[in-house]
Protein backbone atom coordinates (compact mmCIF):
# COMPACT_ATOMS: atom_id res chain seq x y z
CA UNK A 1 0.00 0.00 0.00
CA UNK A 2 0.73 3.45 -0.67
CA UNK A 3 -0.39 6.75 1.27
CA UNK A 4 -0.62 9.73 -1.86
CA UNK A 5 -0.82 13.42 -0.74
CA UNK A 6 -4.53 14.96 -1.03
CA UNK A 7 -5.11 17.09 -3.66
CA UNK A 8 -6.06 20.43 -1.68
CA UNK A 9 -8.12 23.63 -3.00
CA UNK A 10 -8.11 24.84 -5.63
CA UNK A 11 -7.05 21.70 -7.53
CA UNK A 12 -8.96 21.38 -11.13
CA UNK A 13 -8.99 17.33 -10.28
CA UNK A 14 -11.45 18.43 -7.28
CA UNK A 15 -13.41 20.16 -9.96
CA UNK A 16 -13.51 16.84 -12.19
CA UNK A 17 -16.80 14.29 -12.77
CA UNK A 18 -15.55 11.29 -11.91
CA UNK A 19 -15.74 8.37 -14.66
CA UNK A 20 -17.71 5.04 -13.61
CA UNK A 21 -15.44 2.10 -12.96
CA UNK A 22 -16.59 -0.34 -15.30
CA UNK A 23 -14.16 -3.17 -14.46
CA UNK A 24 -12.56 -4.42 -11.28
CA UNK A 25 -8.98 -4.87 -11.64
CA UNK A 26 -6.13 -5.04 -9.82
CA UNK A 27 -5.45 -1.52 -10.34
CA UNK A 28 -8.90 -0.37 -9.31
CA UNK A 29 -8.13 -2.62 -6.28
CA UNK A 30 -4.36 -1.61 -5.56
CA UNK A 31 -6.27 1.76 -5.77
CA UNK A 32 -8.54 1.43 -3.08
CA UNK A 33 -6.05 0.09 -0.46
CA UNK A 34 -3.88 2.88 -1.04
CA UNK A 35 -6.99 5.11 -0.54
CA UNK A 36 -7.74 3.80 2.57
CA UNK A 37 -4.70 4.07 4.08
CA UNK A 38 -4.07 8.16 2.76
CA UNK A 39 -7.25 8.06 4.36
CA UNK A 40 -6.09 7.05 7.87
CA UNK A 41 -2.79 9.36 7.53
CA UNK A 42 -4.43 12.09 6.91
CA UNK A 43 -7.22 11.33 9.87
CA UNK A 44 -10.10 11.44 7.73
CA UNK A 45 -13.12 9.35 7.60
CA UNK A 46 -13.51 9.50 3.89
CA UNK A 47 -12.11 10.22 0.88
CA UNK A 48 -12.82 10.02 -2.86
CA UNK A 49 -10.68 8.97 -5.68
CA UNK A 50 -9.93 12.01 -7.28
CA UNK A 51 -8.48 13.62 -4.10
CA UNK A 52 -5.50 11.67 -4.56
CA UNK A 53 -6.06 12.64 -8.15
CA UNK A 54 -7.59 9.64 -9.94
CA UNK A 55 -11.34 10.85 -11.41
CA UNK A 56 -12.72 7.24 -10.87
CA UNK A 57 -15.70 6.35 -8.75
CA UNK A 58 -14.64 5.18 -5.56
CA UNK A 59 -14.78 6.21 -2.03
CA UNK A 60 -13.55 4.78 1.04
CA UNK A 61 -14.98 5.44 4.55
CA UNK A 62 -14.30 4.58 7.92
CA UNK A 63 -16.18 6.39 10.54
CA UNK A 64 -14.59 3.98 13.71
CA UNK A 65 -10.58 2.93 13.16
CA UNK A 66 -11.41 -0.88 14.64
CA UNK A 67 -13.51 -1.69 11.62
CA UNK A 68 -12.53 -2.35 8.18
CA UNK A 69 -12.80 0.78 5.63
CA UNK A 70 -15.98 0.63 3.55
CA UNK A 71 -14.64 0.59 0.04
CA UNK A 72 -17.33 1.30 -2.86
CA UNK A 73 -17.26 1.74 -6.81
CA UNK A 74 -20.20 4.07 -8.44
CA UNK A 75 -21.72 4.89 -5.19
CA UNK A 76 -24.89 7.34 -5.91
CA UNK A 77 -28.12 8.09 -3.25
CA UNK A 78 -31.19 7.09 -4.68
CA UNK A 79 -33.31 8.54 -1.55
CA UNK A 80 -32.82 11.00 0.75
CA UNK A 81 -35.36 11.93 3.77
CA UNK A 82 -35.12 14.81 5.96
CA UNK A 83 -32.58 17.51 6.78
CA UNK A 84 -29.92 18.46 9.46
CA UNK A 85 -27.44 21.00 10.00
CA UNK A 86 -23.66 20.35 11.14
CA UNK A 87 -20.49 21.11 10.83
CA UNK A 88 -18.18 19.71 8.10
CA UNK A 89 -14.49 19.83 7.73
CA UNK A 90 -12.75 18.78 4.25
CA UNK A 91 -8.84 17.05 3.55
CA UNK A 92 -8.89 18.75 0.66
CA UNK A 93 -9.47 22.20 2.87
CA UNK A 94 -7.18 21.27 5.86
CA UNK A 95 -8.42 23.72 8.70
CA UNK A 96 -11.45 24.92 7.19
CA UNK A 97 -15.01 23.95 8.71
CA UNK A 98 -18.08 25.04 7.90
CA UNK A 99 -21.92 24.35 8.91
CA UNK A 100 -23.76 22.31 6.42
CA UNK A 101 -27.18 21.79 5.46
CA UNK A 102 -27.55 17.88 4.15
CA UNK A 103 -30.03 14.97 4.31
CA UNK A 104 -30.26 13.15 7.41
CA UNK A 105 -31.12 10.00 6.01
CA UNK A 106 -29.87 8.27 3.09
CA UNK A 107 -30.51 5.03 0.79
CA UNK A 108 -26.87 4.17 -0.92
CA UNK A 109 -26.44 1.97 -3.72
CA UNK A 110 -23.13 0.96 -4.85
CA UNK A 111 -20.77 -2.06 -5.81
CA UNK A 112 -18.10 -3.76 -3.51
CA UNK A 113 -15.01 -4.85 -4.58
CA UNK A 114 -16.29 -8.12 -4.51
CA UNK A 115 -18.08 -7.04 -7.41
CA UNK A 116 -21.75 -7.52 -5.42
CA UNK A 117 -24.69 -5.10 -5.20
CA UNK A 118 -24.38 -3.00 -1.88
CA UNK A 119 -27.53 -1.01 -0.32
CA UNK A 120 -27.24 0.54 2.83
CA UNK A 121 -29.79 3.01 4.44
CA UNK A 122 -27.88 5.09 6.85
CA UNK A 123 -28.44 8.47 9.04
CA UNK A 124 -26.07 11.03 10.88
CA UNK A 125 -22.63 10.75 10.54
CA UNK A 126 -22.12 8.09 7.93
CA UNK A 127 -25.33 9.75 5.94
CA UNK A 128 -23.44 12.91 5.75
CA UNK A 129 -20.08 11.31 4.81
CA UNK A 130 -21.66 9.52 1.33
CA UNK A 131 -23.11 12.74 0.38
CA UNK A 132 -19.56 14.46 1.31
CA UNK A 133 -17.96 11.60 -0.96
CA UNK A 134 -20.15 11.29 -3.55
CA UNK A 135 -20.32 15.02 -3.76
CA UNK A 136 -16.30 14.77 -4.56
CA UNK A 137 -17.07 12.22 -7.27
CA UNK A 138 -19.34 14.77 -9.04
CA UNK A 139 -16.98 17.65 -8.59
CA UNK A 140 -18.76 19.70 -5.74
CA UNK A 141 -16.93 20.83 -2.97
CA UNK A 142 -17.85 21.87 0.71
CA UNK A 143 -17.23 25.44 -0.28
CA UNK A 144 -20.48 25.24 -2.92
CA UNK A 145 -22.62 24.42 -0.02
CA UNK A 146 -21.74 27.86 1.41
CA UNK A 147 -23.96 31.16 0.80
CA UNK A 148 -22.72 33.01 -1.67
CA UNK A 149 -21.22 36.00 0.95
CA UNK A 150 -19.58 33.10 2.78
CA UNK A 151 -17.87 31.93 -0.53
CA UNK A 152 -16.60 34.96 -0.88
CA UNK A 153 -15.08 35.28 2.33
CA UNK A 154 -13.99 31.78 1.91
CA UNK A 155 -11.79 32.96 -1.06
CA UNK A 156 -10.85 35.88 0.38
CA UNK A 157 -9.19 34.35 3.59
CA UNK A 158 -8.52 30.54 2.53
CA UNK A 159 -6.87 31.52 -0.67
CA UNK A 160 -4.30 34.34 0.67
CA UNK A 161 -1.92 31.59 2.59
Amino acid sequence: MAIHSVRRYPDPVLRKVAEKVTDITADVCKLSEDMAETMRAARGIGLAANQIGVALRIISLELEREAAPLVLLNPEIVEVASEETAEEGCLSLPDFYETVKRARQVLVKAITLEGKEFSLECEGLLARAFQHEIDHLNGILLVDHLSPVKRQLFRKEYMKE
